[in-house]
């Protein structure tokens, strides 16, 4: 089965195109989570899946179209797996989690099995010159991360991982220095000041590209590329090891753009050699 062929992409084509609000949005989420699952749930079933009321099921799908949840439950079963996934083993709550993650990572897996958006962003991000990498509150961690390893192989990496009133004033002066793109990381709970970051940055001339952790995150109208990448929410804290890697394979893509990066990070080793930098 294709990335195309696969139960999550065709509920992806069927949800694009519609605006949605928050509360489909996050409707939406789960039933990409859980494509093969989906098509036998009740409305109930998926309202609590998903967190929200039954009554917004059934409005979600009458904005899809539908007359109510049984035909949009209807058309799933015609398009998904004749029978639903197996059932997991038992697991206590940590193990669950770290299963959950697991399966972030299938489904990132599988949407890599089409590599050219990542291929494109890469390009659009090994062209910027200085490259402003953003990411506040929980994202922080994931744009320090890219940058300090982009900064090993691009010539120019400003990280912005504090907001404030300055951060506009960060992205006039990237904008001045010949910056073209600028790389965003947006996850849960997504800061409002990460929504009009990304309008400013758009509105100063900026092509953004986003790693989030839904295409229906808030910051994917203001993204002229959009990569997701689902973080795990069954601890108290929410895991993102899925978009750390997504941000990884991004910094392949952006080397393979960038014909002197195998030569920086040779020339960086010889130093860190050179300084006892690292110990053997």
């Amino acid at each position: 089965m294709t990335v195309t062929d696969s139960p999550a992409a065709r509920l992806q084509a069927l949800f694009e195109g519609h605006r949605l609000t928050p509360t489909q949005r996050r409707i939406a989420h789960s039933m990409v989570r859980r494509a093969a699952d989906v098509p036998f749930l009740s409305s109930v079933e998926l309202a609590e899946l998903a967190g929200v009321s039954q009554p917004s099921v059934t409005r979600f799908a009458v904005a899809l179209g539908f007359d109510g949840y049984p035909a949009l439950r209807r058309h799933l079963r015609e398009v998904a797996p004749a029978e639903p996934a197996a059932q997991p083993a038992s697991y206590n709550e940590y193990q669950e989690a770290v299963e959950a993650e697991i399966e972030n990572l299938r489904h990132l897996a599988q949407a890599l099995a089409d590599p050219r958006p990542v291929r494109r962003a890469g390009q659009v991000l090994a062209a910027s010159r200085p490259l402003p990498v953003l990411g506040l509150r929980a994202a922080a961690a994931q744009a320090y991360g890219f940058a300090y390893f982009a900064g090993k192989v691009h010539p120019d990496v400003r990280l912005l991982d504090e907001g404030g009133t300055m951060i506009q004033d960060r992205i006039d002066g990237a904008v001045r220095a010949g910056a073209s793109a600028l790389l965003c990381f947006a996850l849960p709970r997504h800061p409002r000041e990460v929504v009009d970051t990304l309008a400013y940055a758009k509105g100063a001339g900026l092509t953004v590209v986003t790693v989030a952790d839904s295409a229906f995150a808030p910051v994917a109208k203001h993204s002229d590329l959009l990569l997701p990448a689902a973080v795990g929410t069954g601890l108290a804290f929410d895991t993102a090891c899925a978009p750390m890697l997504l941000g990884r394979v991004l910094l392949e893509a952006m080397c393979d753009d960038l014909p002197d990066a195998q030569a920086r990070l040779e020339e960086f080793d010889q130093s860190a050699a050179a300084r006892g930098l690292f110990v053997e």
